[in-house]
């Protein structure tokens, strides 16, 4: 059986997105779609991270973070960078870092 490739991505969402459940959201979302990763809120005010998983489950997960969000979430808009494909994931799970 072929290994699937796994995606690795990191974003940055911004709006009001602190305070309002959005990292526990996140983390939610994320587990459910099966994605590893981690996500914190900034000084800023944005909540960023990264996600790791299939392609589908990261399409899906970056559409999530860009138009639902939490439900007292107010998302402005949401960046994706440094996606590259990766051999092995590089965290156990989908956490919140503080």
């Amino acid at each position: 059986m072929a290994s699937r490739e796994i995606i690795h991505v990191e974003f940055e969402v911004y709006g009001k997105v602190q305070g309002v459940f959005f990292r526990k959201n996140t983390v939610d979302q994320a587990s459910k779609l099966k994605l590893k990763g981690w996500c914190m809120n900034t000084p800023s005010g944005t909540v960023k991270g990264a996600m790791e998983g299939d392609a589908a489950s990261i399409r899906e997960m970056k559409h999530w973070l860009a138009n639902v969000g939490s439900k007292m979430s107010r998302i402005d808009k949401a960046e994706f960078r440094n996606e590259k494909s990766i051999s092995t994931f590089t965290f156990p799970n989908f956490s919140v870092r503080h």
